[in-house]
Parts: C-alpha cells; structure tokens; sequence
C-alpha cells in the first residue's frame, strides 16, 4: 500500500494513504541494521510502500522509501549519527525570521538558504510579527528586505494575530506542500492556526530569561489545510549545521556572487585569499552585503563532512 508520512515520533510513523485512511506504522526489522547515518531514516513528507499488519486497528510496516524529490537535512545534535532531516518532498519553505524575541541571525538566515538552494527548495523569508517592532527593529528589517530582495528572495512582513498579509501566504502555499522553519518562538505554530482555526495547535511563550522561544512543537507533522495547501511544521531550532556540502561548492549557492565569478581571476577562486577577487571587489563596493559576506567565511569553515545520504530502499 502507498502512503504519505504524515508524522514522525521516532519509532511510529502516522501514514496517510491516497484514499485518506491512516495508519500507525513501524519501519521494517531491516532499516534497523542497514547503513544509515541519519537519526531518522524516514521522515515526514516521504512517500513510502507499507504492508497492513491490522485492519481494524490500522497499523502498518514501512518496508520502502520511494525516491525523494528533495529534502531540508541538517547535521545532527545526536554524536551517533550524523544528519537529520527535517522534512522531504518540499514544494516551498517559508523561513521565519524576528529581530527579536528570539533574534534570528543572519548567519541562520544564511545557512538555511544555502541548505534549500542547495536542493532547489524555493524559499520565502517571512518577517514575522511585525505590529511588535520597535522603530529600531523596523529599520534593522528594511535593511534585511533591500538584502535579500536584490538577490533574489521573497520577503514578506506579517502579522498572525493582525492578519496582515496572511491572504498572500495562502496563494502561495494553494495546491503545494510547504514547510515552516525558523527557531523556537518565531509564531511558526501561531500562523498556522491562523490560517487553519481548526487545528488549535499548541503554542508556547518566549523564555523572559533567555529571550528564546520554547518548544512546543516536538517532531515535524504535515496538515491538510482548507485552503487546499498542505503544511509541514517543524520543531523550533536554536542553530543549523550545514550537511553534506564540500567548501567548493557553497560559492554556487550565493546568487550574488555568481554575478560576479566570471571576474576572478582564477577560476576556482575561492573569494578567500586570492588576488584579483571580483568577489571581494564588489563587497567594498557595496555590491554585496558584509554580512551575507561573513556567512559565507563562516559556512565555508565549517564544511567538511563527505558523507552522502542515499536513497533507501529495502
């Protein structure tokens, strides 16, 4: 039988089948022993074969992942294993971002961006709460806007408890399945259940102690929603370890510094130390932002993990 993962807890997998029945499923014996260095060789979002292992209480084995279109992986917390993926099968990414309240940095920012374009996830920057910002923040938000409009991305300003621009969101998100990413506190489950009353999600809090949101959503879950959308929201997460990507290739994954390559001096030019960098040329300029800049040296740094995720299939 096919089926949609609808959610994961870890060791149970809610099931979606194409005539709407569910089922709670667990992964066949052999996953266990195969190879697999992420912390959750299924996710929500794949689409997978399983048998029916009781009728009347609808449980079921996953025996087979089919092949996946894309996914948002990051490395993971858990020293055992080496990734984690949030989602798959992605249609659009919707990344939240909040001056403060939590601070989304623009080294987080970046380093999603790098992982959905490096899988070919459009993705759409949210700034979420705005009828909160202080005449500070407003600044600091436009600044972002001009940033990562000029290379490209989306921006949108929002408000889930004043409804502003929400209408936008779900034209976008019709007849696709999108994930909300961002960290802890950013409204991720807040918007949710404002476009979808029904769902009364639970939401939590910022820590007045640390200024971080705290957890309320505990695995990733997809929602049908009315609209005709449906919607994975994920876990709040503090930081993004980039997975599987060579420092060679995280130059392909700055649009604005494609403009400018061609002008390097060499080839393989790094835009680190090499002479004549066109790159850094343009940085001076202004051209390109110090700070998207400064993500860059930081991403570049910190790749070196080669292992490469593989499509199962039992």
């Amino acid at each position: 039988m096919l089926g949609i993962v609808y959610k994961s807890t870890g060791n149970e997998f809610l099931v979606k089948t194409t005539s709407k029945k569910l089922y709670k499923c667990k992964l066949k014996g052999r996953f266990r022993t195969y190879d697999i260095k992420s912390t959750n060789p299924v996710s929500v979002g794949d689409n997978v074969k399983f048998h029916v292992e009781n009728i009347e209480q609808k449980t079921g084995v996953i025996y087979e992942i089919e092949k996946r279109k894309n996914y948002i992986i990051r490395k993971s917390v858990n020293l055992s294993k080496e990734s984690h993926i949030l989602a798959s099968n992605i249609d659009c990414c919707f990344l939240f971002v909040t001056p403060s309240k939590p601070e989304t940095t623009t080294t987080f920012i970046d380093r999603i961006l790098v992982s959905t374009k490096s899988y070919n996830i459009n993705t759409i920057i949210l700034f979420n709460k705005v009828d909160l910002y202080t005449e500070k923040e407003k600044d600091f938000i436009k600044s972002l806007i001009k940033i990562y409009t000029q290379i490209g991305y989306e921006c949108i300003e929002i408000s889930s408890l004043q409804k502003i621009n929400l209408k936008k969101i779900m034209e976008i998100m019709k007849d696709k399945v999108s994930i909300f990413t961002g960290h802890s506190g950013v409204g991720k489950s807040t918007l949710l259940n404002s476009l979808s009353p029904r769902l009364s999600i639970k939401t939590g809090n910022v820590s007045n102690q640390n200024k971080q949101g705290q957890h309320t959503t505990t695995f990733s879950q997809m929602y049908d929603l009315d609209f005709g959308a449906k919607i994975i929201d994920s876990p709040g997460i503090k930081g993004f370890g980039l997975y599987n990507i060579e420092k060679e290739e995280v130059k392909m994954y700055f649009p604005e510094f494609l403009l400018f390559n061609e002008n390097c001096k060499f080839n393989n030019c790094l835009h680190l130390n090499e002479p004549n960098c066109a790159v850094k040329d343009n940085i001076k300029s202004g051209k390109i932002s110090i700070s998207r800049y400064e993500s860059y040296l930081n991403i570049v740094k910190s790749t070196n993990n080669k292992y490469q995720i593989n499509d199962l299939k039992l």
